[in-house]
């Protein structure tokens, strides 16, 4: 028998991706592929990872990719893309969105498609402060910073601590582009070769469709890493980023990625490449 291929695979804690990935890292589907090798971390964290080479498999910010088509391409399956899924960027009450032109902003993490989306909004927010996601609500709350970009679970809890949201960065985008906007993918080195990142790309779709046909069999695992333990706000999570997008981008997906690094690429944020961004 021979001994299956070895893939160090990253994805974050957040039940989206733990409920994607549950089937396939469990042999559910795909039996005896692969072998994969976890590295389970926040995203930026995964960014940073890819951007050193670690990772043959990773979910990564579509933000991070744009710096590293030349060594990895993208999946077309267990993105994180859609309507009225964006980053929220949160203040106390009374705060405005002109105020904080020269006010300190929490980010996820430079490479987030969150600060993205901030510096397409603004044309340059300099005043940013990075930490992990889970962090910035308290930050906010505490006055440390003006403001923060929340993404993940944390879209769902912030009013606890009192605060609103200003803007809404999916919905700025979606009234800018009229498309989805694409938060985060999967990728695979382009030296793992067309027929593994093929069979990988069609085992994450079936994982992804294994899960929503067996909604309980991940949950153990889904709790096992979530910052929130609530069924509710993990349900939420799931209904909200995990969707017809993550089973395939399809056509419509993968016009609005390429609309987001036009972007990006016209205001210098991300290198201008023409690599295929995505083996079909």
């Amino acid at each position: 028998m021979i001994d299956a291929q070895t893939i160090t695979l990253g994805i974050s804690p957040c039940p989206n991706d733990t409920f994607i990935f549950h089937a396939m890292l469990h042999g559910l589907v795909g039996r005896h592929t692969f072998d994969f090798s976890l590295h389970m971390e926040d995203v930026e964290t995964l960014n940073l990872l890819a951007r050193n080479g670690t990772l043959d498999v990773t979910k990564i910010s579509y933000h991070m990719y744009g710096f590293l088509r030349n060594e990895y391409v993208a999946l077309n399956s267990g993105a994180a893309l859609g309507r009225g899924c964006g980053p929220l960027l949160i203040a106390p009450p009374g705060s405005a969105l002109p105020v904080l032109k020269d006010k300190v902003i929490a980010i996820p993490g430079h490479f987030t498609t969150a600060n993205l989306l901030l510096q397409l909004m603004t044309g340059g927010h300099e005043k940013v402060r990075e930490m992990r996601f889970d962090k910035i609500v308290d930050a906010v709350a505490s006055g440390a910073v003006a403001a923060g970009l929340i993404i993940h679970e944390t879209r769902f809890t912030y009013q606890e601590k009192g605060l609103i949201p200003l803007v809404d960065l999916g919905q700025w985008w979606e009234n800018r582009t009229g498309q989805p906007i694409p938060l985060g993918g999967i990728i695979a080195r382009r030296n793992l070769g067309e027929s593994a990142i093929r069979r990988l790309d069609e085992m994450i779709k079936e994982s992804i469709l294994y899960a929503r046909k067996h909604p309980e069999s991940s949950r153990k695992f889904i709790k096992e890493h979530a910052q929130e333990l609530s069924d509710e706000v993990i349900n939420s999570h799931i209904d909200l980023y995990v969707n017809d997008f993550s089973v395939d981008l399809g056509n419509e997906g993968r016009r609005a990625i390429e609309t987001l690094f036009k972007a990006a690429e016209q205001l210098h944020i991300i290198p201008k490449d023409d690599r295929p961004l995505w083996v079909i």
